[in-house]
């Protein structure tokens, strides 16, 4: 296999899928495999989920993670969509243990960060650049000339009037959990993207994850002056940010 081809994994919380990627070009070169969360989603029972993923693809070599918490050296400090046993658990020696394989980890928004900064839409861009990633939650990214600040977790803020954070309102599991239109859906998350819009200015925001596949069907309701679009590598970001980090990494 070619060193420039790394196996990248996204773990989220209804689903972990992973594909081989050419970190040169960002570009899927295998299938894309998903697997089912287990539920519970315990270490235990991810980590076998995450090894079977890896066997699919007969991987040997090391594998970019990209999973959903605050993280910093390899270790946990959140579990707002997992189980909560992941807590303070570390995770990278964890799934290194079960695969056999060296295990690079990475906050999940910040992989579909890094992903849109070297293959999509942020490529180029040297102003401040926020990705949101909607799915079972809601992640985030920001990038300031290229950097990124890791970790900024914007899903969990508290918008004015609300006694839950952001994602319980208006992450794609909140339109499916409520059966809302996507109208009333979109309403919901054009009062987020408003908030964060104010609390960092940034010149582009890019939304990612599962419902920007449908970005068409609630665009109308985005009222926003700051520059708003759809990542155009949509829910494959993280899985390519994943190997794309990890691959930088072995390089150092």
């Amino acid at each position: 296999m070619s060193e420039q081809i790394v196996l990248g994994i996204d773990v989220g919380g209804s689903g972990i899928k992973g594909a081989l990627i050419d970190i040169q070009t960002g570009e899927l070169v295998s299938e894309r495999i998903r697997l089912e969360t287990p539920q519970p989603s315990t270490p235990q029972a991810m980590g076998e989920t995450f090894a079977e993923l890896a066997a699919r693809f007969n991987w040997k070599g090391y594998i970019g993670c990209g999973f959903p918490a605050i993280i910093r050296n390899g270790v946990a400090l959140s579990a707002s969509n997992i189980h909560s046993s992941w807590l303070n658990c570390q995770v990278d020696n964890v799934f290194s243990d079960i695969t056999g394989c060296r295990v690079h980890l990475i906050n999940d928004a910040d992989a579909a960060g890094l992903a849109a900064m070297h293959f999509g839409l942020g490529r180029g861009e040297m102003g401040t650049v926020l990705l949101i990633t909607i799915g079972t939650g809601i992640g985030s990214a920001l990038f300031h000339k290229g950097v990124l600040m890791p970790n900024t977790e914007f899903g969990h803020i508290y918008l004015q009037g609300h006694q839950e954070v952001a994602e319980r309102y208006c992450a794609d599991s909140a339109r499916k959990r409520e059966g809302l239109e996507w109208e009333t859906w979109g309403r919901r998350l054009n009062e987020y993207l408003h908030f964060v819009d104010r609390l960092v200015l940034p010149d582009l925001i890019i939304l990612g994850g599962g419902a920007s596949k449908h970005y068409e069907k609630y665009a109308h309701c985005l009222t926003l002056n700051t520059r708003v679009k759809a990542a155009i590598l949509q829910n494959n970001g993280g899985m390519i940010g994943a190997a794309w980090n990890a691959w930088n990494l072995e390089q150092q």
